[in-house]
């Protein structure tokens, strides 16, 4: 998605990406501290410090391919005030949720103030679009990504053993999606949907 970098683009880049993550793991850990697990709190990642959050690889992936991982939130569900396994399917939607709505107040926000000069134009449009593929891309029902959790928590119990038997797996099978460039054929049409419900509500609500 991203290439031919410049200074100028990586001066964009960086902090998009950093931004990306942290509220992406933040929403993570807030969801799983308020449902009654203090693990994200005393491990320091209820925080807006890009740096408690941050995986070297999975964001330099971000910067390259326009996907990616930041490190992952340890949660502990026994400490859930709800169902386990319903929690582990909140704690797993905030994060691709937070991405969401960080890209439609990028949105928002470049339909305001597009006719700005500089920089300003094109960190907003990047904030949307490296939100939105960081959304689409943890989507995937593939383990340890957040969609395979969120597909555990809609599954009937006695269809949870299809999750569960992939967990062994699920990294390499995900190194190989991202490998051989698959992973793309899955996640464009999941952004460009979320892309068009983002710019279409954005473009709807500032005139």
């Amino acid at each position: 998605m991203l290439s031919n970098f410049t200074i100028e683009k990586l001066l964009v880049l960086v902090p998009v990406v950093l931004i990306a993550i942290t509220f992406h793991e933040l929403a993570h850990g807030w969801i799983a501290y308020r449902l009654g697990d203090p693990t994200p709190k005393i491990q320091g990642r209820l925080t807006l410090n890009p740096i408690n959050h941050l995986d070297p690889l999975g964001a330099l992936l971000l910067l390259v391919a326009g996907f990616g991982w930041a490190k992952p939130v340890e949660v502990n569900p026994y400490y859930f005030k709800v169902n386990r396994r319903q929690g582990m399917m909140y704690v797993a939607l905030a994060g691709p949720l937070a991405n969401i709505l960080v890209a439609f107040i990028g949105a928002l926000l470049f339909n305001t103030f597009r006719t700005f000069g500089g920089l300003v134009p094109v960190f907003l449009s990047y904030i949307v679009l490296i939100n939105i593929y960081l959304a689409a891309f943890n989507l995937l029902p593939v383990p340890p990504l957040d969609g395979s959790k969120i597909l555990a928590g809609l599954l009937p119990r006695s269809s949870l053993h299809i999750i569960y038997s992939l967990e062994g797996y699920g990294p390499l099978i995900l190194m190989l999606l991202i490998i051989t460039g698959f992973t793309r054929y899955i996640i464009l049409p999941i952004a460009e949907i979320l892309l068009s419900i983002v710019w279409g509500l954005a473009s709807f609500l500032v005139f």
